[in-house]
């Protein structure tokens, strides 16, 4: 079997596709009876030809089972086409000459930068091989294409090898020697796209406007000569290199050979221990090397981390002054926005308040009007020669209206009651708070249209400006990631400044007058600021955990403000429902605030303060109870004796609301204003003129229901308080009248009284006085 010569691979250039082009043709001989250096070039294809007759010219050149140059044609201009009939230039030639040809024609600035490359190259391959070559003549170069025929009919390839060169089969000299070696329809290749143009064929197509004032043709005769030029030093340096090629192969071949008749040395012990003891310390010198290349990386790696961790705390720093900034610039848009909007709030809140109270002074102004119509009325009842003779016909005029007025408002009261099932009531201890449909109908619509605007305040502000949660997030990440500058800057002293408006908003539809009234604790700022404060116990790194005082900072600056204005001003004390409600918000405050800090508040103090004040107003304004003789009000359906009995009742009343407020106010303030006030003047006075029986022992009871229990806790209390003195010696008094009559149960009832309010001293004396053995065991059970 034949030995296959080795191929060998020249480099395709990449930066000009011209040049390669013209190196592929340079490299074949030329025919015989042709001239080593070549001329100007032919003509190029017939314009007929077009991209068919380049791709049956190339399908010839590929041979019986189309392999050729891959390498070197896919570079081939597509205008190149096999020459005319009757030309007596060989094939080959024809091709190369038109395709120069037309890169000459078309890309003129593109054949000096050729020239240039072509000249460098031929520069460095004339150093590299001798100065004088031999020109192969015409009759060598047919030889070598019969010979490249041939060895592509036989082997079926084209050796890259010098010493196998081969031609391409199926190029004939011209197109009339064998038209039937032209490919099918079906093997023509056709091209779809343009051929890619190399930088310098660009670069020529950028420039080309630009040198338009260089004539053609002394373009095309300059390209025209650099271009033989190109061609003869190509053909000179390729021979030369494949001499060179040739006589290295047949070198290296016989190298490769193995001569069996070639002596070696001998070998022995003491040489391959002289040979592994080289090898060992080479060894060892490059492990020592080695060594010393991984200490220096360890050193480098311990420099890199250095560096890494200067550069991150510089990095930290930037981060840090970024985040302040930002900070900062937050702080300051937020007392802007808040600046601006708490005009409107002030106006929004102050519409609200005096919705409130102006509806609180017209049930006030009317049930004082209606008070003071119905005694005149009774007066000129009691005086009816006195009313006749003065004249006073315009009181007496207007006044039975508004009777008429009271009375059905009382009606439809009584009407209420009944369908409830609520019959063990009172005259006197409703509130009459009743409005009129038109009243009804503007207060909602004012109070609507205040609502709405208080919508619109921050309808036009992002979330993180007007969202308690999201402002206490912001202060929230600032004590997460800089706790110490956190707490230098004192933001919980800063916080319920800034929150001071937000919640006054949230609060203007607040009335802590309403049993339905939102509670404190279920409001959303305080739910935020309570989640902001756990947070803090939890990351806090200060001891004293300045944050707690927070919530207790913003209840006494903004909620118990807003309270004290409810109790100056718009509280009625003679409203039970109003006074129990007020009653259960303040404790949930107070208990929040006392928890939060120890010390007691101004806020707190102005708190309870107006509450007293009030309850003494109300005690002054409201609290009437008229004085009738004994003989008109004995008789129980008469005018007199009904409104002296509401009037009666609605100070016990007044005197049960006060009370409430156990465990809010001192012992000391609610015994004065309960019992000093309003007992010992007014009950007391009510009950003394009063005749002895059933009526006078419930009124004394129910007084003595409303009285806190935790008065009379201690065991060792034998005599009450001293501000009930007066109260124990009228009922001492009546238990003394009815225990002459047939009221016996009376009798028992009055003793359970002053058991209850530790007047045991007083009843056991009354019981040994009046021999009533049988309520002995009464006292003995306390």
């Amino acid at each position: 079997m034949a030995h296959r010569p080795k191929r060998t691979f020249r480099q395709r250039r990449a930066h000009s596709s011209d040049s390669d082009d013209a190196e592929e043709r340079s490299a074949e001989p030329e025919a015989p009876g042709q001239q080593a250096a070549p001329g100007p070039p032919e003509e190029g294809p017939p314009s007929g030809g077009g991209r068919a007759e380049v791709t049956d010219w190339r399908a010839r050149a590929r041979g019986p089972r189309g392999r050729g140059r891959v390498w070197a044609s896919s570079r081939r201009a597509a205008g190149a086409a096999p020459r005319a009939e009757g030309s007596a230039v060989p094939e080959s030639r024809v091709v190369d000459l038109s395709t120069d040809e037309e890169s000459e024609t078309h890309h003129s600035p593109e054949s000096k930068d050729d020239h240039s490359s072509s000249s460098n190259s031929s520069s460095s391959l004339e150093e590299e091989f001798s100065s004088v070559v031999n020109i192969p003549d015409a009759a060598f170069i047919q030889a070598a294409r019969r010979k490249r025929e041939l060895a592509r009919t036989q082997d079926d390839y084209i050796s890259l090898d010098i010493k196998h060169t081969s031609v391409i089969t199926g190029m004939k000299k011209n197109s009339d020697e064998d038209p039937e070696s032209e490919p099918d329809d079906h093997e023509k290749r056709i091209l779809f796209t343009p051929k890619p143009q190399t930088l310098r064929q660009r670069m020529a197509d950028e420039t080309t406007p630009r040198n338009e004032e260089t004539s053609e043709e002394s373009q095309e005769d300059e390209t025209q000569d650099i271009w033989e030029w190109q061609q003869m030093r190509k053909a000179v340096k390729i021979t030369e290199g494949r001499d060179l090629d040739l006589s290295y192969n047949s070198e290296s071949q016989t190298v490769k050979k193995f001569d069996t008749s070639t002596s070696f040395p001998p070998v022995n012990l003491e040489i391959i221990k002289k040979q592994l003891n080289t090898r060992l310390t080479l060894l060892q010198d490059t492990h020592r090397s080695h060594l010393r290349e991984y200490e220096k990386y360890i050193q480098d790696v311990k420099s890199s981390k250095s560096t890494i961790q200067k550069l991150e705390n510089s990095s930290n720093q930037a981060l840090n002054f970024k985040f302040y900034k930002s900070m900062k610039i937050y702080v300051e848009n937020l007392i802007d926005c808040l600046n601006e909007k708490i005009i409107s709030i002030q106006e929004i809140e102050s519409s609200m308040h005096a919705l409130l109270l102006k509806q609180a002074m017209t049930f006030m102004k009317r049930r004082q009007d209606e008070l003071k119509h119905e005694s005149t009325y009774l007066q000129q009842l009691s005086r009816k020669a006195e009313t006749s003779t003065n004249g006073s016909l315009a009181v007496g005029e207007k006044t039975p209206w508004i009777l008429e007025e009271i009375e059905s408002r009382r009606s439809q009261r009584r009407q209420a009651r009944a369908l409830s099932g609520n019959c063990d009531h009172q005259e006197g201890t409703s509130s009459d708070d009743e409005l009129s449909s038109a009243d009804m109908i503007d207060f909602q619509k004012t109070q609507g249209e205040i609502l709405r605007d208080h919508k619109q305040i921050f309808e036009d502000v992002h979330d993180d400006f007007c969202n308690i949660q999201n402002i206490l997030l912001k202060f929230q990440q600032w004590r997460e990631k800089f706790p110490d500058s956190y707490y230098e800057a004192f933001i919980s002293l800063c916080i319920p400044k800034l929150l001071n408006p937000l919640i006054r908003l949230q609060l203007i539809d607040w009335n802590p007058l309403k049993f339905d009234a939102a509670g404190l604790k279920q409001m959303p700022w305080f739910t935020s600021i309570e989640e902001y404060m756990a947070s803090s116990m939890e990351d806090s790194k200060k001891e004293d955990g300045s944050d707690k005082k927070i919530l207790s900072a913003i209840i006494n600056k903004t909620v118990i403000p807003r309270l004290t204005d409810f109790v100056e001003f718009i509280w009625d004390p003679l409203s039970t429902s109003q006074t129990t409600s007020l009653i259960t918000h303040c404790t949930v405050i107070l208990e929040e605030l006392s928890t939060c800090g120890n010390e007691v508040s101004k806020g707190k103090q102005d708190l309870l303060k107006s509450i007293v004040l009030r309850v003494k107003k109300a005690i002054e304004d409201d609290v009437f109870i008229p004085l009738y003789p004994k003989s008109t009000i004995e008789n129980k359906t008469s005018p007199h004796s009904k409104f002296q009995e509401r009037q009666f009742w609605s100070s016990v009343k007044l005197f049960r609301n006060i009370l409430l407020w156990n465990g809010l106010l001192p012992d000391d303030t609610l015994q004065e204003l309960g019992l000093g006030k309003l007992l010992n003047r007014y009950l007391m006075t009510a009950l003394l003129t009063a005749s002895p029986g059933p009526d006078v022992v419930k009124k004394c009871s129910q007084i003595a229901a409303y009285l806190p229990a935790k008065w009379f806790q201690s065991s060792a209390m034998r005599t009450s308080i001293p501000q009930l003195e007066n109260f124990i010696q009228f009922l001492l008094q009546s238990a003394q009248k009815l225990s002459r009559s047939e009221f016996r149960d009376e009798v028992k009832e009055i003793v359970l009284i002053l058991v209850k309010i530790k007047a045991l001293n007083q009843a056991e004396s009354f019981i040994e006085e009046c021999h009533l053995d049988h309520l002995k065991s009464v006292t003995k059970e306390v």
